[in-house]
């Protein structure tokens, strides 16, 4: 018996609605239309003006800060399955809240679990997300889970560079493997730079493991917050004889004064995706575009194909 492969239709999230229109053109089907009605205490409700009955729906928004944004998100999911949707899809670029993957100290929330508990309950079948922060966080939901990888869009960036001397780095000891995995595709070597923190978001110390003499160093991150970790580290690996350093972010939180930070940096240059719209400026952040592989990912699920087939012959190339 052939597969049946259902209407899809796409949705944008007031988070993530340029993201998901570029989403929409790459797969070819326009977004469809949503209305987000707001109360005078700021209480907000969706709406779909068309129907879902039926339909593969494509819910797209990254749940970054305000909370709104996550909680638009299950009222979107609640609002599709009450109104039949076949079969709900909750695309979130940007996964919020990934940091709070573990009970690293007494009396905490694991806030990472409770979304995905939250998520489940609003009704998804399925998540497609990129680059948590930390991959095991797929194991919180007990539905399917799409983890896209950014390498196959820096990767291809990296390469064009043609830096002479390349060396991968990790501003910090967790994202050692995260370096590892991109440095097999360039054959490098791999330095990691030890910080220790007094609390989150203030750096006590930093040291480097490793020589980055004479190197052209690429920082690999997949959150860059207030970019203090990273300018820090820039500024360590330059004093120790780097040639040039610049690093690559998956997710642009950039919160506080991080877009001073990046521009007062010696950093040659910030690679970040657009899983975050940027809302500030500085001429050293380039942004790469994450719309086709999510519109791939669109594709092989509603056609039942596979997802690490989207990775194949990019992994040739390691």
């Amino acid at each position: 018996m052939p597969l049946q492969f259902n209407t899809v239709k796409l949705f944008a999230g007031s988070g993530s609605k340029e993201l998901a229109h570029k989403i929409s053109q790459a797969y070819g089907k326009e977004l469809g239309e949503m209305t987000l009605s707001r109360f005078s205490d700021g209480e907000f409700q969706p709406f779909y003006n068309e129907s879902v009955r039926g339909s593969d729906v494509f819910l797209i928004q990254s749940t970054y800060q305000p909370t709104d944004n996550l909680f638009e998100l299950l009222l979107m999911i609640d609002a599709a399955k009450r109104a039949s949707a076949h079969y709900i899809t909750a695309v979130v670029p940007y996964f919020g809240f990934a940091r709070q993957d573990r009970k690293d100290k007494p009396r905490v929330a694991i806030g990472a679990k409770m979304i995905a508990n939250l998520l489940t309950a609003a009704g998804a079948h399925r998540i497609m997300t990129m680059d948590l922060h930390a991959a095991q966080i797929q194991g919180f939901f007990d539905i399917p889970v799409d983890h896209l990888d950014a390498a196959s869009i820096f990767v291809p960036y990296i390469k064009s560079l043609n830096l002479p001397n390349l060396t991968i780095a990790s501003p910090d000891m967790g994202g050692s493997y995260r370096a590892r995995t991109f440095a097999k595709y360039f054959n490098a070597e791999v330095v990691i730079c030890d910080k220790q923190r007094k609390r989150a978001n203030e750096i006590e110390s930093m040291s480097i493991i490793g020589d980055v003499t004479g190197q052209d160093i690429v920082l690999i991150d997949d959150i860059c917050d207030t970019a203090g970790t990273l300018s820090k580290a820039a500024s360590l690996i330059m004093e120790n004889g780097a040639s040039s350093v610049r690093a690559v972010c998956t997710h642009p939180v950039l919160s506080g004064k991080a877009y001073e930070t990046v521009e007062n940096s010696v950093l040659s240059e910030l690679i970040v995706t657009d899983t975050i719209p940027l809302k500030g400026e500085s001429s050293k952040i380039k942004v790469l575009s994450t719309a086709d592989l999510f519109a791939r990912a669109i594709t092989n699920i509603n056609e039942h194909g596979s997802i690490s087939d989207l990775f194949k012959i990019f992994d040739q190339n390691k």
